[in-house]
């Protein structure tokens, strides 16, 4: 098994969690309450975290590598790493929507590479030197830190209960 196929297995475990996260909130009766509750002013909500997740995936399968034109122009400047969570809060069809589509887009950007590309160094990444093999292992590390910290931010929301 190549190193790309192996690390979309692991990104695929990944998102199992991600997405279990989303149902147990989505389960709920006030689960747009839950996804835009923040842990503390200034705090990022658990929509944000999630949604956050998406949209860096989506900015890698397209302007990082590709270098075309991202989907979800809407969501990207409230999304992407950098930016300010605001309190217009997706609800759980729309973040499922943007985990969904966005992950097939990078399995898809990633398809196109085979292991003996993975030094190589996409144009728009050049700044950061960032090889297509550290975007893989940058991905496989970036959903579970935000899906831990929507976790905690959720059982943070239950202790307040």
């Amino acid at each position: 098994m190549s190193i790309i196929e192996t690390t979309l297995k692991i990104w695929d475990a990944n998102r199992q969690r991600t997405l279990a996260t989303l149902d147990e909130i989505a389960g709920r009766d006030n689960a747009m309450e839950i996804l835009g509750w923040r842990p503390g002013p200034g705090r990022a909500h658990i929509a944000w975290q999630l949604v956050h997740v998406g949209i860096t995936e989506e900015l890698f399968a397209t302007e990082r590598i590709l270098e075309t034109q991202a989907a979800y122009a809407d969501l990207v400047p409230r999304f992407k790493g950098g930016s300010t969570p605001d309190d217009n809060i997706p609800d759980v069809e729309t973040i499922r929507t943007v985990l969904n589509e966005s992950r097939e887009h990078l399995r898809t950007t990633f398809s196109k590479f085979n292991d003996s590309e993975l030094d190589t160094v996409p144009n728009p990444l050049r700044e950061r030197n960032w090889s297509l093999g550290k975007v893989l292992q940058v991905m496989a590390w970036h959903e579970p830190h935000h899906q831990g910290q929507a976790h905690i931010t959720l059982n943070l929301w239950k202790a307040q209960q």
